[in-house]
């Protein structure tokens, strides 16, 4: 709605008319103002009806219908429009993409032209990707008269990059004609002379700006050791991925979201830095210049850079200064890293929100406050009941964290928009252990947002002897599974928990974030249980035999649980579940209360120890069912069953925290995961990507725009 005054009508009357309704107490203007609330949403609705004649400023219902007007057809049934919740809104964006519907009839003119089918994945689907055909690197016999001296010539082995390039995206080695096609459902064929491919990328490049380098501790011979990564572990450096503008050109390695190659940083130096990574030594005025970056192999730090020179591993995310060249007041970054989706905190853009009544005291480098601490004294001097602490960068804030919230106060700790800040918690004292403490009263509330906390967990404690009702609130937060990392990814206090409340009554509700094991305890096991809600999520305890969810001592958590769209990495052990769907757990899952509740579309483990509510449509039971269902004369139905769940388990690409495909599903996992979520997506963390949709959605598009005779096959990039 566009804002107007309301005085509007009234201030078209004539002024003696006016003058007497202020006599009388204006009664009139109160009518009129009644009045013209009515007609502003008259005039809105006449206007919006304007704007959904057109695509780029129609309302997302009118999308499909739009699209039908042009011929478009979505590739499964969208959601009823009426009442539509978020998830289904945004499923319906899927399915019918704004992008793709305004560029449908220039997509038509330009049907089989290679260009258009990376166009049709950023379009369709929302991938970035590289398209292929392969007919122009087949090996061919020569003619005399028609040379082609660089087109199916075998590869030269000095061509060190060409070889680095072999079997991805980027490869354009010649090859024998390989007569398997390459939609084929046994084995994949790909260089024929009727075949192409899009090359689609899952992983995203997220950005880290200005933030200070990890210097590692260790005797190096004088040469100074870091990486980029704030937490000190290897993470590969990505592109900074970028949409190709011109219509007809074809991706190249910085256009799409990929690991920066060694070989490639040598080759291309000039377009990946500063572009998708730079380095400041000192001055942070300016970065270091690209003639004093060369590429090589930091695997055991052995390589000595020379003078005048830093070495730098895209692979790993390593750098090194040569003897005597270090910095004197410090090293700062920019970098993009590798991720699947916008959870646990970063640079993407996520919404803010705060308590009506609260002051906002920034901090950061160029703010009024240095230090989180320093806000939050002057809040309390400041004797006010709500307040926001706004970190303004992406630093590295070490700091001893205790925080007191009296009854009904509120606190927000959260990141700027486009910040990324590490709060790292130490041993302030060395004869006591330090948390990221926070003591609670009855009916305060605390928010984190935005936040990558490690080296400590979050403890939150109640202010009296008799449990507190507070509300806790952790989105887009990351609390790093075991602590601390070492260089390998490797969690270095795996049996540690990241989150732990005590006689906390209320709520606590975790969303988009990541965070490691939950700790739940109450002594008396008086009031109602913590209502834990968890949604789009992970929830890792660095082993599937260690407890995700859980009380002391491995006991039940005093919780009762609402996870939606999570996957958790570990046991849980809790009083009751209410609602469990479209997750995956990896290890069993035992409820006290079994009778209240429902687990539906998840994936959890059969077994002895697994007790829990009802099951609806829950995998591997749902695929026993049916492979019993399924069984043939003479085959033993309890193999085939058994059979039938060890292949129904989820796979993973990594379950180790920073590497870049954390989490991901597998290429090789069931359908049953990836599609097993109740509106067809795959179960788990990242089920509002939405990409068994989209790869369907992009399947329909590349059949209808691909000419006669052609077949174009989508491969995985990562």
């Amino acid at each position: 709605m566009t804002a107007a005054a309301p005085d509007r009508l009234y201030e078209l009357l004539p002024v003696v008319y006016r003058q007497r309704d202020e006599e009388a107490g204006h009664p009139l203007r109160d009518l009129l103002r009644v009045i013209a609330e009515q007609v502003q949403l008259i005039d809105d609705d006449i206007t919006q009806l304007y704007d959904d004649w057109f695509i780029e400023t129609c309302q997302e219902w009118v999308v499909p219908y739009l699209a039908d007007l042009l011929g478009y057809h979505p590739s499964t049934t969208l959601p009823d429009p009426g009442g539509m919740s978020e998830s289904a809104l945004l499923r319906r964006r899927v399915l019918a993409p704004r992008r793709e519907v305004a560029n449908l009839v220039a997509a038509h003119r330009r049907r089989g032209t290679l260009a258009l089918l990376e166009l049709l994945a950023a379009d369709a689907a929302g991938l970035p990707a590289r398209a292929v055909e392969f007919y122009p690197q087949l090996l061919r016999t020569q003619a005399i008269n028609h040379l082609y001296t660089k087109r199916g010539r075998t590869i030269d082995l000095r061509d060190g990059d060409a070889i680095d390039r072999l079997g991805g995206a980027f490869d354009d080695a010649s090859r024998f004609v390989d007569v398997r096609g390459i939609n084929s459902a046994v084995a994949r064929g790909l260089h024929n002379i009727p075949n192409a491919a899009t090359y689609v990328w899952r992983l995203r490049s997220y950005s880290v700006t200005n933030a200070p380098a990890y210097f590692l501790q260790k005797a190096g011979a004088g040469y100074l050791r870091y990486t980029f990564s704030l937490l000190g572990n290897d993470a590969p450096l990505f592109t900074n991925a970028r949409r190709v503008d011109d219509a007809s050109a074809i991706a190249t390695e910085v256009d799409v979201p990929a690991p920066i190659r060694r070989r490639a940083l040598d080759v291309q130096r000039d377009a990946l830095y500063p572009g998708s990574f730079a380095i400041w030594k000192d001055d942070r005025s300016k970065p270091i210049a690209a003639e004093s970056i060369i590429s090589t192999d930091l695997t055991g730090w052995t390589y000595r850079p020379p003078k005048g020179k830093v070495a730098v591993d895209p692979k790993l995310g390593r750098f090194v200064f040569p003897i005597g060249e270090g910095p004197k007041e410090g090293v700062w970054v920019s970098y993009h890293y590798g991720f699947s989706a916008d959870i646990g905190g970063g640079e993407y853009p996520r919404r803010l929100s705060q308590h009506r009544d609260a002051i906002v005291y920034r901090v950061g480098e160029n703010e009024q406050f240095q230090t989180i601490n320093a806000a939050i004294d002057q809040w309390r001097a400041d004797e006010r009941r709500s307040a926001v602490i706004e970190i303004a960068d992406s630093g590295v804030y070490i700091e001893e964290m205790a925080v007191e919230l009296g009854p009904n106060q509120y606190l927000q700790i959260r990141a700027a928009a486009h910040c990324r800040p590490l709060l790292n918690l130490y041993d302030a004292k060395a004869s006591l252990g330090e948390w990221f403490r926070v003591t609670m009263g009855a009916g305060a509330r605390l928010t984190l947002d935005g936040l990558m906390v490690s080296g400590r967990p979050l403890r939150v404690e109640t202010a009296q002897a008799q449990p507190t009702e507070a509300r806790i609130t952790i989105r887009h937060c990351t609390f790093v599974p075991g602590w601390t990392l070492d260089e390998h990814c490797k969690a270095e206090s795996p049996t540690e928990a990241s989150i732990e409340t005590y006689d906390v009554g209320g709520t606590l509700r975790i969303e988009h974030s990541i965070v490691g094991s939950i700790m739940i305890a109450n002594k008396t096991l008086d009031g109602e249980p913590l209502q834990t809600s968890i949604s789009d999520s992970i929830v890792d305890a660095t082993g599937h035999d260690l407890p995700a969810i859980s009380g002391p001592d491995q006991d039940a958590a005093w919780a009762t649980l609402t996870i939606a769209r999570c996957t958790v990495i570990g046991t849980v052990r809790t009083h009751a579940i209410d609602l469990a769907e479209n997750s995956i757990f990896t290890a069993d899952v035992r409820v006290v209360r079994r009778h209240p509740g429902c687990m539906r579309f998840c994936y959890v483990p059969r077994g002895e120890e697994s007790r829990t509510p009802r099951r609806y449509h829950c995998e591997p039971d749902h695929a026993r069912e049916v492979a019993r269902g399924e069984t043939e004369q003479g085959q033993n139905p309890d193999t085939l069953a058994h059979a039938t769940e060890a292949r129904v388990m989820p796979h993973f690409n990594s379950l180790q925290y920073g590497a870049p495909d954390y989490c991901q599903l597998a290429l090789d996992c069931a359908e049953e995961i990836t599609r097993g979520a109740d509106d067809g997506s795959e179960m788990g963390a990242f089920h509002d990507l939405y990409l068994p949709l989209r790869a369907a959605n992009l399947r329909v598009r590349l059949d209808e725009h691909t000419p006669a005779g052609m077949d174009t096959g989508i491969i995985y990039a990562d």
